[in-house]
């Protein structure tokens, strides 16, 4: 029986080795990707005065801070890596509270956005979300809470871009600014489900790093 070459196993024997680095490359793309494009949507939200675009504009700083975090702390322990999960439990809260206080401004007398800018900011937002949770959805089980937060992110953020663009439409019909102060509400609801989520993740590599410690569990 002829023996088994060596030479075979030498990157398969280390998944987890090659799985971080294959995240860590995506999570520095996405994350420059994102960073971009916030400049442009940022822009296009306080000329056209859109408050559901401009929280939008603030959601892509959120992931650029959410994957700059997954790349620096890859290498980290399980514990530290669940730390790192509520802390970004925190920072997917920041634009959720920046749209929140927009709304609140708008609610008195909420005037209607300017239309077509809003549409072609939308979809350039969907090219980058989407071109970043393709990009994700492969690594999103590598990293735990870390990695799973820049997929539901991602993931949210082409969900919401469509719905900037059904929300624009609406205002053309209509010439109110009630929809897109609704649309801000639906985008805060939508970060605390993706903040939800992360935190229970976090929790669930708190309680794994506190066993394989052989601490007892709370």
């Amino acid at each position: 029986m002829a023996p088994q070459e060596p030479a075979a196993h030498d990157d398969r024997s280390h998944p987890e080795k090659l799985d971080a680095t294959r995240l860590s490359r995506i999570v520095l793309i996405v994350a420059m990707l994102n960073f971009a494009y916030f400049f442009v949507e940022f822009t296009v939200a306080r000329s056209a005065g859109s408050v559901s675009l401009l929280a939008d504009s603030v959601d892509f700083l959120e992931d650029t801070a959410v994957n700059l975090l997954i790349f620096v702390a890859l290498g980290w322990p399980l514990a530290r890596r669940a730390a790192i999960g509520k802390v970004m439990t925190l920072v997917i809260l920041g634009p959720a509270s920046l749209a929140a206080w927009q709304a609140i401004q708008e609610f008195s007398d909420p005037s209607a956005p300017a239309v077509a800018p809003i549409v072609l900011a939308s979809i350039g937002a969907i090219a980058v979300n989407g071109t970043s949770a393709w990009l994700l959805v492969s690594v999103r089980h590598h990293g735990g809470s870390l990695s799973r937060a820049a997929f539901l992110s991602a993931r949210n953020d082409v969900l919401i871009n469509t719905s900037i663009i059904v929300m624009a439409l609406v205002t053309l019909r209509t010439d109110s600014g009630w929809p897109d102060l609704i649309l801000g509400c639906v985008i805060i609801a939508l970060a605390l489900h993706a903040a939800y989520e992360v935190w229970n993740v976090s929790e669930e590599e708190r309680l794994a790093a506190k066993a394989l410690a052989g601490e007892e569990i709370d």
